[in-house]
């Protein structure tokens, strides 16, 4: 289970709260991972799925569109990893989730919360050093 810290935060409360967000989805997952009374998963994790990529592509919009209004440097850098978390996401293959449940959400939140952890920790908090917000 991932826990907020205030390390985490970026400093513009509207990308804190979509990034808590993204922990909220992330730690659905792991709940799901734990519980041993649901024994075929497969419909929740397509569900987590869905939500993950519907959530990211809206959170990343809205951290884009805030960069670019308020000329943020780093901003073609975001886009471009943000673009590849997308397609990664998308690109998952929904009819492997039956070969082995628990692994394949277990993979899924290593690669979820590695990337956000170390996008956040590195590139986001950059966002409020690097823009001109007036």
């Amino acid at each position: 289970m991932l826990k907020w810290k205030e390390e985490y935060s970026v400093g513009i409360d509207s990308i804190d709260l979509q990034h808590k967000k993204l922990f909220k989805i992330g730690n659905d997952a792991y709940k799901l991972l734990k519980n041993d009374f649901c024994i075929d998963k497969y419909d929740e994790i397509v569900d987590i799925i869905e939500e993950l990529r519907r959530y990211t592509k809206y959170h990343f919009n809205l951290e884009e569109e805030y960069m670019l209004k308020n000329k943020c440097k780093r901003y073609f850098n975001q886009k471009k990893e943000h673009d590849a978390f997308i397609e990664k996401i998308y690109s998952a293959d929904l009819k492997k989730i039956d070969t082995n449940q628990d692994e394949y959400i277990n993979n899924l939140l290593k690669f979820v919360f590695e990337w956000i952890i170390n996008h956040m920790l590195k590139e986001d908090k950059r966002i409020q050093n690097e823009c001109n917000v007036d």
